[in-house]
């Protein structure tokens, strides 16, 4: 009897044994699968922080604080770039961005054209928003035929014609239910008489168009000749209902790896 019960002792304490063993190694199981984990996340990670180190590289080179674009709304044209290279939608030499910020009164420089390639800011100048929009500060924007209003979102830039204000450069929006009718409302980039430092000194704001972004016909030649043949063209505004699935920042810092001008500005950061 008492032999039986010391041999029940031995079981219950072996079983307590490979019952903790088993435990522990459950635990560190699950302290490799989350150390694999992170580290199957690490490279996005350091793939966005290089990223965004490169979008702040272009933006010192090319002094674009200096000419009055905001850093935040420069990273999101720069994301929407490349997450339209994924989409194919850009051909693989387009290095040239248009932004045009209409949080900025019309009285301002609120368009800039960008050399993404070669970190040069190429021109800066005035941009006018459509009447629906508002006066001085455009702070309305609509899709809807007939608003003449303005359209947010990315626009790639298509051919040259010549219409009813001279010659213009179609426009396609690329942003559902913010400025996918842009053809179909007619908005693209032209010269308009109403865009120029007179009108601002008489009127006290820039002239508007219908929903068009107009610009001065003494450099309407230079802005259509940079930019046309598809490339990128962004329109912000401060309208908080607007998105984008072209500001995918994860997908765009993991694209970019494949890009030679990144891959260039990486070196150089991971050597400092």
């Amino acid at each position: 009897m008492r032999k039986h019960f010391l041999w029940t002792i031995c079981a219950l304490l072996g079983l307590s044994v490979s019952i903790i063993s088993l435990g522990f190694a459950n635990v560190a199981k699950s302290d490799s699968t989350l150390r694999n984990t992170s580290e199957r996340k690490a490279p996005n990670s350091s793939a966005k922080v290089l990223f965004f180190h490169y979008v702040d590289d272009i933006y010192e080179s090319a002094s674009l604080a200096q000419a009055g674009l905001d850093s935040a709304v420069f990273q999101k044209a720069v994301v929407g770039y490349y997450n339209l290279k994924i989409a194919n939608k850009l051909p693989a030499n387009s290095s040239i961005l248009t932004v045009v910020d209409f949080n900025r009164p019309s009285t301002t420089k609120r368009m800039w054209i960008i050399d993404l390639q070669n970190r040069k800011l190429l021109l800066n100048t005035w941009v006018a928003h459509g009447q629906g929009s508002g006066n001085n500060m455009a702070n309305a924007f609509s899709n809807s035929e007939e608003s003449h209003q303005s359209s947010l979102g990315f626009y790639i830039t298509d051919d040259i014609y010549i219409g009813k204000h001279g010659r213009s450069l179609h426009l396609d929006g690329l942003d559902k239910g913010f400025n996918d009718r842009a053809r179909e409302r007619s908005i693209v980039l032209h010269g308009a008489e109403y865009v120029n430092k007179n009108t601002i000194d008489q009127l006290g704001r820039l002239g508007r168009s219908f929903g068009c972004p107009a610009v001065s016909t003494e450099v309407v030649d230079q802005v259509i000749d940079t930019i046309k043949n598809k490339n990128v063209l962004f329109i912000a505004g401060n309208d908080s209902n607007y998105t984008s699935k072209y500001l995918d920042e994860d997908n765009a810092a993991k694209f970019a790896f494949a890009d030679s001008s990144f891959n260039l500005a990486k070196d150089a950061f991971t050597a400092n």
